[in-house]
């Protein structure tokens, strides 16, 4: 993908061919997966996850860059450490973070026993945990479901993990696809988590990912952490960072003939991408994604810095809900983010409409930039008229759904 690319596109300009495919982790050959109800949340919904490779793999993680971090992303990154997994242990109903000694033995005696039930190192089980903050696992149910969880393995798992994880989450997020080039074919699968708490700061989610293809000359951490800068990583719903993100891969190098490195990157951001989608439609209270697209920035940083500014503003993200072609609230936010703009040189268009040109109105039909506004799905362009560079972040309305729902979150 070049530097001025949006989340889902190729990345490299060598002939190369992404086929969607329907499912997602298990989509990948020697992976398995499985999903059940512990009895963690009170629905009785299903609760706990499992992914699985067949043996040991490379491996790598990219977790949280909050400074209050859950047991799990504490755990998990001294198992990644090695660059190798075996399997990814999940469960919700419960962040596991602001739990004290007994959390962190709690996630260490998870990958422990999971590691029994598949006859691997405990440090080669990874674990992830979603829901309210500062509420212990209840150990007992959680523990003792562990043995019919890893029973439970399954190539057809994938739909019953991916569901077993959301929170506030409205659907499964499942995304995967073959990638191809001259040098051969792979498979990359995934499933994520998201609604809220989603803020442009690294992963922003749980994700697990999956591959056939080996490592890349350099290693996989690099990799994922390019692939998610690009996708998760330009993406925002309320600019809150959780305590407990993580994006995980796993790659088992099963492929006969792998494609290229390029080829590789290319599935991974078409996947992360497509999730990464799927997670800001679902925003808690969304009712309309957003894509701000910025061009003509001196720098793609640039450009990032004035999509995040106003992604972050709730006067825009409300004037989104409310239809509202107010431009100025874009200026505003430009203005007050940490880039430096000429304001006489900024371009705003909300769909084809043109509503500020040269830092003034440009004596737009309101009627139809309202029309422009309408749908599940706006498009918001900002030419910055500073130099060549661009980039296109994800976001979405502000509705007075998102409000009712956290203001009552944990009661």
């Amino acid at each position: 993908m070049s530097a001025t690319s949006e989340p889902g596109t190729e990345v490299s300009a060598a002939p190369m061919l992404l086929e969607p495919l329907d499912g997602g982790v298990c989509t990948v050959p020697g992976i398995t997966a499985a999903g059940m109800a512990a009895g963690l949340k009170r629905s009785g919904k299903p609760d706990i996850a499992l992914v699985a490779a067949d043996r040991s793999v490379a491996a790598a993680a990219v977790q949280t860059r909050n400074q209050v971090t859950a047991a799990p992303v504490q755990v998990t990154a001294r198992h990644a450490a090695d660059g190798r997994a075996r399997a990814v242990l999940l469960n919700s109903g419960s962040a596991n973070v602001c739990t004290g000694p007994d959390g962190m033995a709690l996630a260490e005696r998870s990958a422990a026993l999971v590691a029994a039930e598949l006859g691997c190192p405990a440090t080669d089980v990874l674990v992830c945990s979603t829901g309210v903050i500062g509420e212990p696992i209840a150990s007992t149910p959680f523990t003792g479901a562990l043995p019919g969880l890893c029973a439970a393995l399954h190539r057809s798992g994938g739909g019953d993990a991916a569901r077993a994880i959301l929170t506030t989450d409205t659907f499964a997020k499942q995304a995967a696809v073959a990638v191809s080039d001259a040098s051969g074919r792979c498979t990359v699968g995934g499933m994520a988590k998201g609604a809220g708490m989603l803020a442009p700061e690294l992963a922003t989610m749980l994700c697990v990912l999956t591959t056939d293809a080996p490592a890349p000359y350099g290693g996989l951490d690099p990799l994922l952490r390019d692939v998610v800068a690009r996708t998760f990583g330009r993406i925002s719903v309320d600019a809150c960072m959780s305590t407990n993100d993580a994006v995980i891969l796993l790659a088992t190098g099963t492929a006969p003939e792998p494609p290229s490195d390029e080829a590789l990157a290319a599935g991974l951001t078409d996947v992360c991408g497509r999730l990464a989608e799927a997670m800001v439609r679902d925003g808690e209270g969304a009712h309309i994604l957003v894509r701000l697209r910025v061009t003509t920035a001196a720098s793609e940083d640039d450009a990032l810095g004035v999509a995040r500014a106003v992604a972050g503003s709730v006067l825009f993200r409300t004037a989104i809900a409310g239809r509202d072609p107010n431009w100025g609230r874009v200026l505003a936010a430009i203005g007050a983010g940490p880039v430096r703009i000429d304001p006489s040189r900024i371009t705003v268009a909300f769909g084809d409409v043109t509503v500020c040109r040269s830092g003034v109105a440009a004596g737009f039909d309101r009627a139809g930039a309202a029309a422009a506004l309408q749908g599940d799905a706006v498009d918001v362009r900002i030419d910055l008229g500073a130099g060549d560079a661009e980039a296109t972040f994800l976001t979405c309305d502000l509705s007075v759904d998102y409000v009712r729902f956290n203001s009552a979150y944990t009661t």
